[in-house]
């Protein structure tokens, strides 16, 4: 029997300069509670408000993960960023230099996100990306607030596909219909693998698992 799923919106955007009027949709679905799909520097992640209980709820099951595993939070900023994380000035100067970049930096979490995510409550760290992708700092620019993200799930494609780099915006809609409920398409697609992840907990940096990004 073929597989039965639910028509997703595919938007479609020109990369260096994504219409307003999409990302709004973006931003207002998210505010509504729903999942969104978009690619970012390292692969295509799924993201939701951290701000939204529903939203929180939707991307934790489609994770099927428990409620203590952390997920990134993408910034455009580091202004926005500090909403959710401690950065101390002496941290700042050390990752002006890196960002926009890949990396996934390790900080404090701030009690705005630990009200909303019990992940950050738990161990009060938060992920933070600062993507390079104008796709990426249009949107949060537009929605004004960091958004939860986590990678789209390689394994539920077929085993032919070895690399975000095969996966089209067509493969995530028989994939993810009723999980996601648009998709931001931005044409061709290159993904520099996974992000470096460096951890300030400590007082850093520590480099806890290298990836694309470079110190």
């Amino acid at each position: 029997m073929p597989k039965v799923f639910e028509v997703i919106l595919i938007e479609y955007v020109i990369a260096s300069n994504p219409d307003d009027r999409v990302l709004k949709k973006v931003s207002d679905a998210l505010n509504n509670g729903e999942l969104v799909c978009i690619p970012t520097d390292t692969n295509w992640v799924v993201i939701a408000s951290p701000f939204n209980k529903k939203g929180v709820e939707k991307i934790y099951k489609y994770k099927n993960a428990p409620k203590l595993k952390a997920f990134s939070l993408l910034c455009d900023s580091i202004s926005m960023a500090s909403e959710v994380a401690i950065i101390e000035d002496n941290i700042f100067r050390f990752i002006k230099r890196l960002i926009p970049g890949h990396f996934t930096f390790i900080f404090g979490a701030s009690k705005k996100i630990t009200k909303a995510v019990a992940a950050n409550k738990t161990d009060h760290e938060v992920g933070i990306r600062f993507v390079p992708s104008t796709l990426v700092t249009r949107l949060l620019e537009v929605h004004g607030e960091p958004v939860l993200s986590t990678n789209v799930d390689l394994k539920k494609f077929s085993s032919s596909v070895t690399s975000y780099d095969e996966v089209y915006s067509y493969m995530i809609e028989e994939e993810l219909g009723g999980v996601v409920s648009m998709i931001v398409d931005p044409g061709e697609l290159s993904f520099a693998g996974q992000s470096t992840i460096v951890n300030f907990t400590e007082g850093g940096p520590d480099i806890i698992r290298q990836g694309a990004g470079l110190l």
